[in-house]
């Protein structure tokens, strides 16, 4: 059976669940769906037990039970329509939020994203230094670090225009779904080790490390995006 997508009024329904959590450390709809994302296009199968501390922080206040158990099963039909999603090789769009001029910026998406990206490290490590698949981070680091702390990180000296903006929200939108087959022969012998591995194609352009960044910077991508690290 086709999983049932949340409906707009449930969104903002799970939206007000995680900010009545009583910490600061949880997170918006934002990142969580970029976070579930990177989840399902990883190369392990995370259980709930270890992602969702993740999500709602620490120290986590629950109303009462039945807030916990909504605030779970609201969780996993999320994550069914993603994998729905990336599955049927429909068009994979991030949820992202609007801000008070109506402007998508993708930030706390992407952050999810990597955030998710913290299981199974060693993995994501090899795919960003894999010169034919490695691009698929590009947009996405780009965004995450957009405003990081320390400037070297950042990928523009300026501030990003609203059509490179558009472009690498297209970007880590695609990237996403190439994730998700990058990693699939690897989830697929996790969940059935004695199967056979199924082959995927390669599907973006090599990106070598003295190339210019697919991310428009200008610089070469082992000194822009192919530089970020996972801590």
């Amino acid at each position: 059976m086709k999983p049932e997508p949340l409906t707009d009024a449930e969104l903002d329904h799970l939206s007000k669940i995680l900010g009545r959590l009583g910490n600061d450390n949880s997170m918006n709809l934002e990142q969580l769906d970029g976070f579930l994302s990177a989840l399902i296009c990883g190369p392990e199968l995370v259980p709930p037990s270890k992602y969702l501390p993740k999500i709602c922080g620490s120290p986590t206040v629950f109303e009462n039970a039945s807030s916990a158990q909504e605030l779970f099963s609201l969780i996993k039909r999320h994550w069914n329509s993603i994998i729905d999603t990336l599955n049927s090789g429909e068009v994979y769009l991030p949820l992202l939020l609007e801000d008070d001029s109506g402007i998508a910026h993708g930030n706390d998406w992407a952050n999810g994203f990597m955030s998710g990206m913290q299981f199974g490290k060693a993995d994501w490590a090899a795919l960003l230094d894999d010169e034919d698949h490695g691009g698929s981070l590009v947009a996405i680091f780009a965004l995450a670090n957009e405003h990081n702390p320390d400037p070297k990180m950042r990928p523009y000296k300026q501030p990003i225009s609203a059509d490179r903006r558009e472009t690498l929200i297209a970007g880590a939108a695609a990237g996403t779904t190439r994730i998700y087959r990058y990693f699939k022969a690897q989830r697929f012998l996790a969940n059935d080790p004695l199967g056979d591995m199924p082959d995927f194609l390669r599907t973006i352009p090599k990106v070598g490390r003295n190339d210019p960044c697919p991310c428009g910077s200008g610089k070469k991508f082992k000194q822009c995006c192919g530089k970020t690290t996972l801590h």
